[in-house]
């Protein structure tokens, strides 16, 4: 999956900025939910968990494809 990903033109700098992007987005999630009220606060904090779940993985494949450019 990975040399297929590589063979497409993804780099490992894109999965990097998309991991650093998950953990800015995760952030503005996090100060959002703190404005809310009720049940709309915890829709809010599922959301962020939600995404925060997206930078190791995104991480892992930065690797990943760090290792494929490299051979």
């Amino acid at each position: 999956m990975i040399k297929k990903l590589h063979e497409l033109g993804l780099k490992s700098d894109y999965a990097y900025a998309g991991a650093l992007a998950s953990v800015g987005l995760t952030y503005v999630s996090y100060l959002t939910s703190r404005a809310k009220k009720g049940s709309d606060k915890a829709q809010a904090d599922r959301w962020g968990i939600f995404i925060a779940t997206w930078a190791p993985t995104l991480f892992a494949f930065g690797t990943a494809l760090r290792l494929e450019e490299d051979r």
